[in-house]
């Protein structure tokens, strides 16, 4: 026995005299497992690999990155959902889940995508239960975070939806024309988000309607602007090639998106011949003098004012950037985009200053704009900021978050023996989107970094065929980045976005005028009920409409009386004024259930089919005597 502890000491400090990347971490891992290691002595290896166990709970300089029962976080952290279709809400650091926004998805908890209100903000797209989420950002006021709304995408099924950061609720949602699957999204950053923009995925026949099917060289795609007010479609771009991800810069000029499939291919091996694709930068003020001088065109069934902007168009540039790019990520400095080469060990740096003069002609080659072009390590994804002037990348294949200094990196390009790369961190494992506090704004401060990787393997508890991903948070505050925290996630969040606590200013009970409810109080003023202290029951034919009121722990109705087959839509004002004391109104066997929180006035329609007795009940805990709470819906046979 002590011969076996003498050899597994010995693989130990093999390892660590190595300092193993994540190729030679595994094989050190196999090494030491045929060695007869237990898992606890292999699972502290693993820490050796990513980190030491010390920097779990502290990072540099003694950052907790605990949070007392009783304080708060920091930051607010939206997460994507992923193939869930929602948002996810965390406390920064303490990576505390606060809360969870339904918007592509319906919810049985609150009711989104049931109640009358959500219907009515998804509108045809309200027939699609899935959505796939993926990148949050949060709207600005010259290039700092304003947390009035919160935009986010929906790839599935080609959608865009904006939420009300004082409610945290879905007010608005879009479902973008002529362009199949939205995937990249980012904000105008300055002087405030006056559009939000699309990038449309895959390349359709122009107009979609059966023509063309066989023919790839008539398939274009779209890049959208959206009205962050209306949420209207304002204008469309017509571009060549698959649009992947996207940013805008800090002066509201101009716009750039990565293009994987400049081969118009429709096969995986086609995507990849090119050993170049490139960036599509749009002119925004050019788009839109053409959209006033009327120099566009519609297409199919929309109205929406579409411009040409394919190679050779005055309101875009191609510039050739290797290989299949993929993220594209504006330095919070305000002078480059930053385009990860995917295929490419590199990133390629996008002197934004100099975009005038490209356009202008006054370069001689679309690449003249290119500061640097860095080679980082194996699968360049996505690329996040310190604001001290170094860049963080995902290395999708080597596992790994690289840091590397900008300034530097741009005077290895032109020829001075500098090294830019600072350091290498192992994370577990293949990395996809990164992001750090503040990161996507001019005040980024430094402090934490999130890579949100695709696999966790062994990192938690096993819970069968489907594995949770997992998020690593790491402290950048310092001079080397240390991992302190692993968080499992559901179903592939894509991406995050992280502000300060005091950029976002919240209701904790609803106004009796907002207009997310007002439709529905119109509804009532027009059957003459009073939704603020009426309990009334409308009969109009076949439909019936129950107004209620609900005051913990009592419903203003506790019996109400229809015929099988009628049209029943339910309203419940929760006249309540307490913080937190939300009611829910729940039909038993009929799939009716909504959250009525205070102030809140919501609505629910459905078909009364089948005759009997059924109970509804509060299905959100309001009070002592909440069991109690419910009331009868009689159904007469028809």
């Amino acid at each position: 026995m002590p011969d076996r502890k003498k050899e597994i000491d010995k693989a130990k400090e093999e390892a660590v005299a190595e300092n193993p990347g994540r190729r030679k971490f595994l094989g050190v891992t196999a090494t030491v497992g045929a060695l007869g290691m237990t898992g606890a002595t292999g699972a502290g290896l693993m820490l050796g690999g990513s980190g030491k166990a010390e920097a779990r709970s502290r990072g540099n300089g003694g950052n907790d990155i605990h949070v007392a029962p009783g304080e708060l976080d920091e930051y607010y952290g939206f997460w994507s959902g992923g193939h869930s279709g929602e948002v996810r809400v965390y406390g920064v650091p303490s990576m505390r889940e606060i809360m969870r926004i339904p918007v592509f998805n319906h919810c049985s908890a609150s009711g989104w995508g049931m109640t009358d209100e959500s219907k009515r903000i998804m509108g045809d797209s309200h027939r699609f239960t899935n959505g796939d989420a993926h990148h949050p950002h949060v709207s600005y006021t010259d290039g700092s975070h304003d947390g009035r709304y919160l935009f986010i995408n929906d790839k599935a099924n080609t959608r865009v939806a904006r939420i009300r950061l004082d409610v945290f609720k879905t007010d608005k949602m879009v479902t973008v024309p002529n362009a199949q699957a939205i995937h990249g999204l980012r904000l105008q950053k300055a002087p405030k988000t006056g559009y939000v923009f699309a990038n449309g995925e895959y390349i359709i026949p122009q107009p979609n309607d059966g023509r063309d099917l066989n023919d790839p060289e008539k398939y274009w795609t779209l890049w959208s602007a959206i009205d962050a007010e209306s949420m209207e479609v304002k204008w469309q771009v017509m571009v060549d090639g698959n649009l992947d991800n996207m940013d805008a810069d800090y002066t509201g000029k101009y716009a750039a998106a990565t293009c994987y499939n400049s081969e118009k291919a429709i096969t995986l091996a086609g995507k990849m011949r090119a050993e170049r694709d490139w960036v599509v930068v749009f002119n925004i003020e050019r788009i839109e003098a053409a959209v006033r001088n009327g120099n566009f065109r519609t297409i199919g069934d929309s109205d929406v004012p579409v411009v040409d902007g394919r190679k050779g168009s005055e309101v875009t540039r191609y510039i050739p950037v290797p290989k299949n790019p993929h993220g594209l990520n504006t330095s919070t400095d305000g002078k480059y985009f930053i385009a990860a080469g995917k295929l490419s060990p590199t990133v390629t740096m996008i002197q934004i200053d100099k975009l005038d003069d490209l356009f202008a002609g006054n370069l001689s080659d679309e690449r003249d704009v290119v500061a640097a072009e860095p080679e980082l390590g194996l699968g360049p994804l996505h690329t996040t900021f310190d604001g001290r002037g170094n860049a963080y990348t995902t290395l999708f294949l080597d596992s790994q978050v690289v840091k590397w200094n900008m300034d530097r990196a741009v005077r290895n390009y032109n020829g001075e023996d500098v090294d830019y790369i600072i350091q290498k961190l192992d994370v577990h494992y293949q990395p996809g989107h990164n992001h750090a506090t503040l990161a996507e704004s001019k005040d980024a401060d430094g402090k934490w970094l999130f890579s949100l990787n695709k696999f966790s393997k062994d990192r938690f508890l096993p819970v069968g065929p489907l594995h949770a991903e997992n998020d690593q948070m790491i402290d950048i505050s310092g001079d080397e980045m240390k991992l302190v925290h692993d968080t499992p996630t559901f179903a592939e969040p894509h991406d995050a976005v992280i502000i300060r606590r005091d950029q976002i200013t919240t209701s904790q009970i609803w106004r009796r005028d907002d207009p997310y409810f007002a439709e529905t109080i119109e509804m009532a003023k027009k059957d003459g009920v009073n939704v603020d202290r009426d309990n009334k029951i409308i009969r109009d034919g076949n439909k019936v409409r129950v107004y209620m009121t609900s005051i913990a722990p009592n419903f203003g109705i506790t019996e109400f009386k229809v015929k099988q087959g009628d049209e029943v839509t339910v309203v419940v004002t929760n006249l309540d004024r307490i913080e937190d004391l939300s009611h829910g109104f729940c039909l038993v066997d009929h799939g009716v259930s909504m959250e009525v929180s205070p102030q809140q006035t919501a609505s629910i329609t459905f078909k009364a089919d089948k005759p009997g007795v059924f109970w509804y009940y509060c299905n959100w805990f309001c009070h002592a005597l909440h069991m109690e709470m419910g009331g009868r819906m009689l159904v007469e046979k028809a």
